[in-house]
């Protein structure tokens, strides 16, 4: 394994047989074909979870560069070890100077004829200094080429996303038994996240959100010191990582009882998102995934309180591609996965969000969830 900035020999990926490819291979193998279509023979990717999707690799600090040959990651000392692991993955640079050094002279070796750059991932700064070291005209800004790879989840991400939401529903339930009246949000976000954690989450997806009683009617609401009360709402969002994938659910219980509006608004989102992951379909675009769920609350005279979308993209990244959104034209495919998160949100009174996972099948939705959401089990 090379550990100077030098250029190590290619290996050759684009034309390996996909048939019998690894999956980090066929997903270079998709990278590389979306950079010719984009008129370049090179990409530099700085996102460090563009990196991992190709990779593995988890280490921040780092860059790679597809090319026609394959890619090279640019790292530094403090991941060596790790690096070992992409042994027939990618070539390996560790820099022992500046990053963008170590960048240029990758470049320099490689040749090529137009670089692709991540335009909604490189700082102005990282810009500006590249295109001093290798000319401008060497450099075409792009957006969305990993995304636009990304949004189509292979198995083994699947696989990988449906043990996160797996563990997280098992962390739920196990919390939701000590869960009791008078109890602080933070201390039951605090309860939650340990319990992800010692069933070997790696950390959470997100901060998690548990939002009681008037406070549910925040949709990113911050743990604190608001307690939970007999009679009154909780609002629990919360997502575990395996494997990099995230999970991302949310759950609303009440206590003994529910307030009579509440209990209404339940039922009416509920209704909203089994309707939508019923319907939902490949072919349909955001929009229209969206309205289904929509249209039942407006039709139950909540339409100004569902103020969010449907639901987003679900992967490496919590908030990916597609949106399920009033405004999105982005058309369903097999292979996407997708949160379904309707919810109400009445200030003053509290919120409801029910959320699922679901994967786009070639005739349907298959979700990911299993956790209960009746009424009856929603009510502690």
């Amino acid at each position: 394994m090379p550990t100077s900035p030098t250029r190590p020999q290619p290996k050759q990926t684009n034309g390996a047989d996909t048939k019998n490819a690894t999956p980090h291979q066929r997903r270079l193998q998709a990278v590389q074909r979306s950079v010719v279509k984009a008129g370049c023979d090179a990409l530099l990717i700085m996102a460090p979870q563009d990196i991992r999707y190709l990779t593995g690799f988890r280490g921040e600090d780092s860059a790679a560069i597809v090319h026609g040959d394959g890619l090279v990651v640019v790292s530094d000392f403090r991941f060596q070890e790790e690096l070992n692991a992409l042994d027939g993955v990618a070539e390996v640079v560790i820099r022992t100077g500046s990053m963008t050094r170590a960048i240029t002279d990758v470049i320099g070796d490689l040749s090529p004829e137009r670089l692709a750059v991540q335009a909604e991932q490189m700082t102005l700064e990282t810009r500006r200094e590249l295109a001093r070291n290798v000319g401008a005209r060497l450099l075409k800004e792009t957006v969305g080429l990993l995304r636009d790879v990304r949004v189509i989840k292979d198995e083994d991400e699947i696989k990988s996303i449906q043990r996160a939401v797996k563990l997280q529903e098992e962390a739920l339930e196990a919390t939701l038994e000590t869960i009791g009246v008078s109890q602080r949000e933070s201390e039951i976000a605090a309860k939650l996240e340990f319990a992800m954690k010692a069933r070997d989450s790696e950390g959470t997806a997100f901060s998690t959100i548990a939002a009681a009683g008037a406070n549910g009617s925040l949709p990113h609401a911050v743990p604190g010191a608001a307690k939970t009360k007999t009679g009154s709402t909780l609002l629990i969002d919360w997502g575990a990582r395996m494997g990099g994938y995230c999970g991302d659910m949310t759950r609303t219980v009440a206590f003994k009882r529910w307030p009579e509006k509440m209990e209404e608004i339940y039922k009416v989102v509920l209704e909203a998102q089994e309707a939508a992951i019923e319907a939902i379909r490949p072919g349909m675009t955001g929009k229209e995934a969206d309205a289904v769920a929509r249209d039942i609350i407006t039709r139950a005279g909540y339409g100004e309180a569902f103020g969010h979308s449907l639901g987003h993209g679900l992967g490496l990244d919590v908030h990916e591609h597609p949106r399920l959104s009033r405004q999105s034209d982005e058309v369903l495919k097999p292979g996407m996965v997708v949160t379904i998160e309707p919810g109400v949100y009445i200030p003053g009174l509290g919120g409801v969000r029910i959320e699922d996972d679901v994967v786009i099948t070639d005739s349907g939705a298959r979700n990911l969830s299993s956790l209960p959401k009746d009424i009856e089990w929603a009510t502690r």
